[in-house]
């Protein structure tokens, strides 16, 4: 039965054209739909399959078979195909002017051909030197052009090499970044070693390259790699470490082979300095469990608790003015100049903050956290204080330099941080400041509080300020929850007292219900409103409504700049993935005058609001970080390159191959949202994000708001999100290692 099968297949044949244009694309898996110019007239060909690294204007000679689809006609599906140099000189001013050689465009296509003819492109092979004859092409544009065809030649070798294990086109260019002309040699020899050095290669499409070079299932080097990967997954979703009991399950499940031999390959990791493994106390002070840690989180939480330590206990004071104070003739001084007085509580913060050298502040929305920190910073700048004011985010910093007066900034900024993620400040070389203080420190993630902690001077005060109700880091740790608990060194206030001005707010009234587990209240206030919608695909059509057409009609708002939405989940119906194709169709659709770039399965286009999606030190001043937001304002299809304008009014140049690194940014998660504040925000709820909902996810996403916010979805699904309390602490150790040296 299997010969009759084959022997109905198509045959094998072979198709020759010129790739006119990619309609569609698959980034993960390399699918792509196509349009090719075959040269014997008439409609184009629709050809389907593995087209990896193909670019519009190139001639590709494809095998394959020819087959029919229901909708679209007659079409060839590609099973594998290679590029052949065209020889006509349209076809030549075609390819070179395609854009797939970054630096020649249509028009300078146009004059090389015109003046080399048929023999263009064995000039560029050979004497790129003496493209200088164009007029118009100078040495320097010469010397670009040639290094990109040489490095376009490249990586179609290394492309070539990795189709056979269905690498997408992106990573394949990556790849080729990182190594060089060794790229075919590490991916045969060392395929693990993709993972660690290559952004958007996990283990699992490591282990599927190590598959296809004949690497053993149960190979050492494989499960090492593997429990690797397990506890940078944990350290994805928050943890510092993972329980030994926890990681050996999780590394079974995922390599499919024998505990035996998952233990001892743990056991080498630890030898070899891979992981570090250390008894912490277990999950409400029981019985200690063994921690494995990757050894960079290991060293950042033993430094952090260190710093923070030596903070607190260090014998000198940058501040000695306010251990003797008349407190009574400050805050009058403090009331006269703002025209309020502090509440018992705030006075009781501000005294800790210029008294102690590192001291917290809590507390949810309308209870004064912003007029308490301008309190603090001004008492402090009367006695000739250096303050330093930073946050995690671009928004959050200009939220704090409005709200001080003083100049704020990021701590990435702030720190300098450098390629590779180093500081230009540190232990060695600290901060010139008395006072520091950090706002919206909830955000603020094991790595960053390391790094940030250990460039305060001795003597210097540091005030944590945030909301330790709402979500926690993106990053690994719970710092701000860490450094209130009761058992340890560091001393806190926490305020409770909504002001009157604040409990007129539909949006504070609520989040305060919201986060005691009341249901909000959604009718007769005029700043907070419920749509209501039990199906998902009508929710996300009516968020677009909302987002993109009411809430700009009705309060004057800009759809781009002023309204948010922010979604449970990334994927499903009503998910921020769907959401942000509506919405850029609403905000920002195609217009024949607007440059745009598609890659993979996204559109770009300028104009398009966009947000970064990993940490890249070696972008902008001192790097772009995992949740920075802008616009993009210029696109340039000659020099293959995009520009995008963030929040922190910096110009970030993307090449096109860089481009996942961006995500479109009208819906993001809530997640994401942190430490943003927006005009108006709208929230899609479905039970469709069912196991996301939970109430520090819908309090968070209710605070990002200043004036307005709109619910879209099931009474149902919000019910469940105010009931759910989110289940568990992450696996920290930074309490308990500053709750054991506070005993």
């Amino acid at each position: 039965m299997g010969q009759s099968q084959e022997s109905q297949r198509p045959a094998l044949a072979e198709v020759t054209g010129v790739l006119e244009r990619i309609t569609y694309a698959n980034e993960e898996n390399g699918y792509t739909v196509a349009r090719v110019d075959t040269g014997r007239g008439g409609d184009l060909l629709t050809v389907v399959g593995s087209l990896l690294g193909a670019q519009p204007g190139e001639s590709l000679r494809m095998q394959g078979r020819w087959g029919s689809h229901p909708q679209y006609g007659r079409q060839f599906t590609v099973e594998n195909y290679t590029t052949v140099l065209p020889a006509t000189i349209q076809g030549i001013r075609r390819y070179l002017g395609s854009g797939l050689i970054k630096g020649i465009g249509p028009r300078i296509a146009e004059r090389i051909v015109e003046h080399f003819g048929t023999g263009t492109l064995d000039v560029i092979e050979r004497e790129p030197a003496r493209l200088v004859e164009v007029p118009g092409l100078g040495p320097k544009r010469t010397r670009l052009i040639g290094a990109a065809w040489e490095e376009q030649k490249a990586i179609k070798e290394v492309m070539v090499f990795l189709q056979s294990v269905e690498v997408s086109t992106s990573i394949a260019v990556r790849i080729y970044k990182e190594y060089g002309d060794a790229s075919i040699s590490v991916v045969k020899n060392q395929p693990y070693r993709l993972a660690a050095d290559v952004w958007g290669i996990g283990f699992l499409t490591a282990d599927r390259i190590a598959r296809a070079v004949g690497i053993p299932h149960d190979s050492p080097e494989r499960v090492k790699a593997g429990l690797q990967y397990a506890l940078s997954q944990a350290t994805d979703n928050g943890n510092c470490f993972l329980p030994e009991e926890q990681l050996l399950s999780d590394a079974v499940k995922l390599l499919q082979v024998d505990i035996g031999l998952v233990i001892d390959c743990l056991a080498e990791l630890a030898a070899e300095e891979g992981v570090v493994i250390e008894p912490v106390p277990g999950p409400d002070s029981e019985e200690p469990v063994r921690a494995v840690y990757l050894v960079p989180f290991h060293r950042a939480e033993i430094s952090l608790a260190g710093a923070l330590l030596r903070l607190l206990r260090g014998p000198e004071d940058r501040m000695p003015a306010f251990r003797d104070v008349d407190w009574g003739k400050a805050l009058a001084w403090l009331a006269e100049r703002t025209g309020a007085d502090l509440a018992p509580e705030q006075q009781q913060a501000v005294r800790l903050a210029l008294t102690e050298k590192v001291a917290v502040l809590t507390g949810g929305p309308g209870c004064g956290k912003s007029f308490t920190v301008r309190s603090v910073v001004a008492l402090a700048q009367a006695k000739k204080a250096k303050v330093v004011l930073a946050a995690p985010t671009g928004r959050a910093a200009k939220r704090l330099a409005e709200l001080t007066g003083a100049e704020a900034s990021t701590v990435h900024r702030l720190l300098e941080l450098k390629p590779g993620g180093d500081a230009a400040y540190d232990r060695d070389r600290p901060l010139e400041a008395d006072l520091v203080v950090v706002d919206e420190a909830s955000m603020l993630d094991l790595l960053l509080a390391n790094k940030l902690v250990k460039a305060v001077p001795p003597g210097a005060h540091l005030l944590f300020v945030g909301d330790v109700d709402q979500l926690p880091s993106v990053g690994a740790g719970e710092v701000l929850r860490d450094l209130l608990d009761e058992r340890g060194p560091v001393p806190s206030v926490r305020l409770t007292r909504i002001f009157r001005q604040a409990q007129e707010s539909g949006v504070v009234t609520n989040a305060h219900r919201i986060n005691s587990g009341v249901p909000p209240l959604t009718q007769g206030l005029d700043d907070f409103f419920l749509f209501v919608e039990d199906d998902g695909e009508e929710t996300a059509r009516l968020t677009v409504d909302v987002a993109a057409h009411r809430i700009p009609r009705r309060f004057g708002l800009d759809p781009r700049r002023d309204v948010q939405v922010l979604a449970p989940m990334h994927r499903g119906p009503a998910g921020a993935g769907v959401l942000n194709g509506l919405l850029q169709q609403a905000v920002t659709p195609a217009r024949p005058d607007l440059p745009e770039r598609r890659f993979g399965g996204r559109t770009f286009r300028v104009g398009d609001k966009v947000t970064q999606i990993r940490n890249n030190y070696d972008k902008g001043a001192n790097g772009v970080f995992n949740g920075t937001v802008g616009v993009v304002t210029s696109l340039d299809a000659v020099e293959q390159r995009l520009t995008v304008l963030t929040d922190e009014d910096e110009e970030i140049p993307y090449d096109f191959d860089e481009l996942d690194e961006l995500a479109h940014a009208y819906a993001v998660t809530i997640h994401r949202s942190q430490g943003s504040e927006y005009p108006a925000v709208v929230i899609p709820v479905t039970t469709g994000a069912w196991m996301m909902l939970q109430r520090n996810l819908l309090y968070t996403a209710v605070t990002r708001a200043k004036r307005l916010v709109v619910l879209v979805g099931s009474r149902k699904a919000i019910g469940q999100a105010v009931r759910t309390v989110s289940a568990g602490r992450r696996f920290t150790a930074l309490d308990h290692r500053l709750s054991r040296a506070a005993k």
